[in-house]
């Protein structure tokens, strides 16, 4: 796995934007789509807000994702795979970058066809823990007339990157506008936030 680290780390360092394809492999990403669509089909998963504790709304001209919190009380071994990837990540980005992460949240996330997320920050106005901004994605053969690109707003440019199966993304959460453009097929993914104390 250090070459995808180093591939995801390294991109970063170059574009604002860290992009590893497989950083999930084919299995793990199988299995936690199941996960998710099994969520989905039972009615586990919720409209998701803007904000934070007292402050949180939902607007779904804003934001129309639905979402499920990944926790480790939940002893799914899946769920528990993907964790020890992201302990191992965190660990090596700490000794190679000294970024000093000491946890994370992460949940699922589902666009329905015709859903979409507007241009927002990751970080809260009142709570700056959010370090960097990780999302991994859950589709398989995703064709570009499928849509639901995350679009990152660089100072001088749009890049659109396509929500492909394996695929991570990876980026500072408190200085890169970015949206989730409209999807047209369901678009699944694990979505969250590397955080320090």
């Amino acid at each position: 796995m250090q070459a995808i680290f180093d591939t995801l780390i390294n991109s970063f360092i170059e574009n604002e934007v860290g992009i590893a394809n497989h950083f999930l492999n084919d299995e793990l990403a199988s299995f936690l789509k199941q996960n998710l669509q099994l969520l989905y089909k039972t009615e586990q998963l919720l409209f998701a807000g803007t904000g934070n504790n007292k402050l949180v709304t939902h607007d779904k001209t804003t934001r129309s994702d639905k979402i499920f919190w990944l926790d480790a009380k939940h002893e799914n071994i899946h769920e528990n795979s993907f964790f020890k990837l992201l302990d191992s990540f965190i660990i090596y980005l700490n000794a190679t970058c000294y970024t000093g992460i000491t946890g994370y949240e992460f949940h699922y996330t589902l666009y329905e066809e015709g859903s979409f997320y507007k241009k927002h920050i990751d970080r809260f106005k009142n709570n700056s823990s959010r370090a960097y901004s990780m999302i991994m994605y859950l589709n398989e053969n995703w064709q570009p007339s499928h849509g639901g690109e995350l679009c990152i707003h660089h100072n001088n440019q749009l890049q659109n990157i396509s929500p492909n199966n394996g695929k991570c993304v990876f980026f500072k959460s408190n200085n890169l506008l970015h949206e989730v453009l409209l999807t047209h097929k369901p678009r699944l993914s694990i979505t969250g936030w590397l955080k320090r104390d």
